[in-house]
């Protein structure tokens, strides 16, 4: 093989979506030569990208090449032909200007769309052979690139333990298969993770907190796999049963009672403080500054969350002492 007249310049574009790759036949057999083959580099070529058709094996005393766009050698499928004396190119109608023919019968094709696709013919022709010359050609086999995958949802704010999820990754093909990550972990087959034969769709039956995710779907075939952007849930849940912060409930005469309270809630909860059962105020904190006894009584703190129509309540006692002096009988003067 000799070496290329003058090295390709390869193009950098985006995925479009398509990978080409190169079936290599061999042309023809001589009786004293090796057989002449073609190799695609790279193999595989993404829409887009550039391909070399480089041509193996080429027999001597050769006069020129000609490639053709299909398997019909004739004018309208005639891409470019290259004289090797005189080192001339020669441009057919089927010539886009993206083709380049080397010294060594190569083809170079930039920028590869689909419609270079399919089969490519080249025409070899020896000195003084009074024939056609030798003919073969080859085809390029289109697939389709794996397009990034993503999950569509039945509910986006699932309720915990009372709605059912159905993750869907899409697209749908019969040529993929479909693989399921959690937390970057491959999901078993359990009784929580019920998946359909295809693998496609992924059921939580009872979703909870700890399921958030992030979640991802995978579609491979026999080429690659490529994963979908990862999903997160929003788990509505709650409210849990508040917790009263201080806890103790004894306090004296003139000291201050401040009360927090806390529940585990998605979206938080709203609270709300009754003393004795009666309405006191709304929020998180409860603040009655020099206590006396009147403020003795039962202390409730209700949690509400108008998301999951949950609600819960905790209660404390408060004790408040007297202050001292308080409660005895005055001292008498003796007569």
């Amino acid at each position: 093989m000799g070496p290329l007249s003058a090295p390709p310049c390869t193009q950098r574009i985006t995925w479009k979506g398509l990978l080409l790759t190169a079936s290599l036949l061999n042309f023809w057999n001589l009786p004293t030569t090796a057989q002449v083959t073609i190799e695609a580099l790279p193999p595989k070529v993404s829409e887009g990208k550039d391909v070399l058709l480089l041509v193996h094996n080429l027999p001597q005393n050769l006069a020129g090449y000609i490639w053709y766009k299909g398997q019909l050698m004739d004018l309208y499928h005639y891409i470019t032909s290259y004289v090797v004396d005189g080192q001339i190119n020669i441009y057919g109608p089927a010539y886009t200007g993206r083709e380049t023919v080397y010294s060594n019968a190569s083809l170079l094709i930039q920028n590869v769309t689909r419609e270079d696709a399919g089969s490519y013919t080249l025409h070899i022709i020896k000195r003084g052979d009074r024939t056609r010359g030798v003919t073969g050609y080859f085809t390029f086999n289109l697939y389709l690139k794996l397009p990034k995958p993503y999950i569509t949802i039945n509910n986006s704010k699932p309720r915990e333990n009372k709605d059912v999820l159905a993750f869907t990754c899409e697209p749908k093909s019969e040529n993929y298969t479909y693989t399921w990550w959690l937390n970057g972990q491959s999901l078993p087959v359990s009784p929580r993770v019920k998946r359909p034969i295809e693998n496609r769709i992924l059921i939580l039956p009872s979703v909870t907190r700890n399921e958030t995710g992030p979640y991802e779907c995978e579609i491979r075939d026999g080429d690659g796999g490529m994963r979908s952007d990862p999903v997160t849930l929003n788990v509505l849940y709650g409210p849990d049963l508040p917790r009263i912060y201080p806890s103790f409930t004894y306090y004296r005469s003139g000291q201050n009672l401040d009360l927090s309270c806390f529940a585990d809630s998605n979206p938080p909860a709203q609270y709300s403080w009754t003393i004795n059962g009666k309405f006191q105020l709304s929020g998180q904190k409860l603040s009655i500054s020099q206590i006396t006894t009147k403020h003795r009584g039962l202390y409730a703190c209700s949690v509400h969350n108008s998301a999951t129509g949950k609600e819960s309540s905790k209660s404390m006692t408060v004790e408040v002492s007297a202050p001292p002096g308080i409660g005895r009988l005055p001292l008498l003067n003796p007569i």
